[in-house]
């Protein structure tokens, strides 16, 4: 098969799922029949409205996704994954004629060997949680780079990525973190740890808080609550840029820092603790459609506060 149904976005908020040519199959390359992808409301919400920031290889029409689930169908010369293995694929560069940022919205994909994973069978289409999952073991993980790890005691954020962070602490054996949510709809579904509105919260010593809602507005707020020598980790993506008043952290000696993009070991990490049980990905994924009710999907997942999930199934 040399071509594949793939949702494009055209422009920003003008979006088209078309016939694309694949690449070239290589000797180190996958084919993929994809079952599932999820729509990621931080850097993809960008890609829609046209707020993300410039960067290499930004550019329209472009195919997004980086959270994708499927059966390997074809193997070239190369690696130890078999025809038959389910996968998760964070995005790839499988389409002719536009942009793949992040490629991974599509029917089929032609992929690296070394970019995927294999994972469970069971796990299904809930593998497309992943690359949050990932995202979120990296803030404290930084890559496995950061020995011994600081767990947050603050979340910020009980979207898909303040619940997965919840879920790996409790995984991980680390005490509950406190997660603060301002909309009364996402404050349901806390299991073993509080989730509270921050008007409720007096506590002003915190160690470590991650926040996951994107909000650079509330950074002073934050910061106001850290013990000394505390830090802020900045694990949302953020449009605007960002400030803070100086006296403040100065007075608490803060840190602040940016967790960006997971690595593989994150990945790894993440798979592992689904496998064995420790960490669960049920409920979050909350809504389902198919790749012809695209257009709505993408509406639902950035305007509607009940949907922590939004994923596509290619198999409908």
């Amino acid at each position: 098969m040399t071509h594949a149904s793939a949702i494009v976005f055209d422009a920003p908020s003008t979006l088209s799922v078309k016939t694309l040519e694949l690449k070239p199959f290589e000797t180190d390359d996958l084919e993929v029949e994809v079952s599932a992808s999820g729509i990621s409301t931080g850097t993809e919400r960008l890609l829609w409205d046209g707020t993300m920031p410039p960067f290499p290889g930004m550019g329209y029409p472009l195919v997004p996704g980086y959270e994708t689930v499927g059966t390997v169908v074809r193997v070239g010369a190369t690696g130890d994954i078999r025809v038959g293995d389910t996968v998760f694929i964070p995005g790839s560069y499988s389409f002719l004629g536009v942009r793949n940022i992040f490629g991974g919205a599509g029917s089929r994909l032609i992929v690296a060997h070394d970019r995927v994973v294999r994972v469970a069978p069971e796990l299904g289409p809930k593998a497309v949680l992943l690359a949050l999952a990932a995202t979120c073991y990296h803030a404290v993980a930084f890559g496995g780079l950061r020995q011994p790890m600081v767990p947050p005691d603050l979340i910020v954020g009980h979207g898909v990525m303040g619940r997965l962070l919840a879920r790996i602490c409790l995984a991980q054996g680390w005490p509950a973190p406190t997660v603060w949510e301002t909309q009364p709809a996402r404050r349901g579904g806390a299991t073993d740890y509080p989730c509270i509105h921050p008007d409720e919260d007096t506590r002003k010593n915190y160690t470590s808080i991650v926040d996951v809602s994107g909000d650079g507005s509330i950074l002073n707020g934050l910061i106001s609550r850290l013990a000394p020598g505390g830090e802020v980790v900045l694990a949302g993506f953020y449009k605007q840029d960002l400030g803070f008043a100086f006296a403040p952290a100065f007075m608490r000696e803060a840190t602040l820092r940016v967790a960006a993009q997971w690595k593989k070991h994150d990945l790894l990490a993440v798979t592992a603790l689904v496998e064995s049980g420790a960490l669960s990905l049920e409920g979050l994924i909350t809504h389902t459609f198919d790749p012809g009710r695209a257009r709505e999907a993408y509406e639902v997942a950035f305007g509607d506060p009940q949907c922590l999930k939004m994923m596509i199934n290619w198999r409908a």
